[in-house]
């Protein structure tokens, strides 16, 4: 009996679908990446490079290669369009997740046994200056344009972004279940 008392709590009914909204939120985002199996399952194109193709701030899919001779390289304007894949900037000498790019690979080629790709952005006027080696392939993209979602992966993508955006939320869901309630008492 007691605990049908203090489930009926305002407070304790909050707290629960914080708790089911934190729990559902997490097991959505690490079964997206085994099932896409990518550690970057959504990303926000950054950059006009990709138009008309992709827009900045599209969300984007993104689903991981196991085999990097997979992956379709060939031109924008070709019969059969080489995929859009997101890499790594080659340039940079490390992996940084804040500067993952969206490029279509318009060839590639093997030495030593590892893939490379050249790679150029369908606004661009010329390749990238690089080669792209396939361990710093991300994925290909396999659904793109859902538009202007690709602003909410930017502001995720730091720490302090969850403070800025996590406290009017969790504000907005404890406001919720009171103004909820006292809806319901007015309708009797």
């Amino acid at each position: 009996m007691k605990l049908k008392d203090i489930l009926k709590n305002d407070y304790v009914k909050t707290a629960l679908l914080l708790i089911i909204m934190v729990v559902s939120v997490f097991a959505f985002w690490f079964g997206l990446k085994a099932a896409l199996a990518t550690d970057f399952p959504l990303c926000g194109v950054a950059s006009g490079s990709m138009i008309p193709t992709l827009q900045v701030g599209d969300l984007i899919i993104v689903q991981g290669v196991p085999n990097a001779s997979n992956i379709n390289a060939a031109p924008k304007d070709a019969s059969e369009p080489g995929d859009i894949i997101v890499f790594y900037n080659p340039q940079k000498g490390f992996r940084d997740p804040n500067d993952l790019i969206v490029h279509r690979a318009i060839d590639m080629f093997q030495d030593d046994g590892k893939w490379y790709f050249e790679t150029q952005g369908d606004a661009n006027p010329s390749q990238d200056a690089w080669e792209v080696p396939e361990d710093y392939v991300v994925g290909r993209v396999v659904f793109f344009r859902i538009p202007l979602v690709g602003f909410i992966t930017f502001l995720m993508r730091t720490p302090a972004a969850f403070l800025v955006v996590l406290p009017p939320l969790i504000l907005l869901v404890i406001g919720w279940i009171p103004i909820s309630k006292e809806q319901d008492e007015l309708k009797e």
